[in-house]
């Protein structure tokens, strides 16, 4: 288990442009998320260094890991303490290179055992499985078994279960051996953030074990 991991809990991932994007980052964190991603997909290179650099500032004051979603020029450009790739997005071993050996680097293996063991030879520091449930961020998202968390448990690194988590159905993957749990629309659409983050946060035990 890299040191460089904060113990298991919700992992918050920004849902794209919105003015007050600061503040509900922080009403997550004071809700509890051990991590923070963020994700915009819009070509808006200038606000997203901003908005990011922003995020970065804020994360570090609390001692929250800020991984960037896709883009690992901007996790280089604003020093962000990772990156998140996709199966459509760079090398692990040319985002290892980039960002260095301390760099946590996510990967999402989506249905998939035999990716998950791939990308973990070659060097991934977490995986994600998802979708767990219909997501309304992603609604034509690949479904995930609930048993790839626990088939997953051997490769050793933490396990993220993202895709229409709720506090609701959130437990069944915390059992089954879910590290983190991913959440977009459930925090940051919720009317209140804080609250909304700390329902996940109450879904894990509160002295954890995590991978060695």
């Amino acid at each position: 288990m890299p040191h460089r991991f904060p113990t298991r809990g919700l992992y918050a991932i920004t849902d794209g442009p919105r003015d007050d994007l600061v503040n509900v980052v922080a009403e997550a964190i004071q809700g509890g998320a051990r991590l923070v991603q963020y994700r915009d997909k819009t070509p808006d290179q200038a606000r997203r260094v901003l908005e990011a650099g922003a995020l970065h500032e804020l994360c570090r004051e609390h001692g929250v890991p800020l991984i960037i979603n896709d883009d690992v020029a901007l996790a280089l450009t604003i020093q962000a303490e990772g990156v998140h790739l996709g199966e459509d997005d760079d090398a692990i071993t040319d985002a290892r290179e980039a960002l260095g050996p301390d760099a946590i680097i996510g990967v999402s293996c989506y249905d998939s055992l035999e990716r998950a063991r791939d990308l973990v030879a070659a060097g991934a520091d977490y995986i994600a499985f998802g979708a767990f449930f219909p997501s309304p961020t992603k609604p034509q998202a690949r479904r995930a078994a609930l048993d790839l968390l626990r088939q997953s448990a051997a490769l050793r690194v933490p396990r993220v279960a993202i895709g229409g988590i709720t506090h609701e159905n959130g437990g069944l993957l915390v059992d089954a051996g879910a590290d983190y749990l991913a959440a977009i629309s459930a925090v940051f659409r919720a009317d209140d953030v804080r609250a909304a983050a700390q329902s996940f946060t109450d879904l894990f035990p509160a002295n954890p074990g995590l991978p060695s």
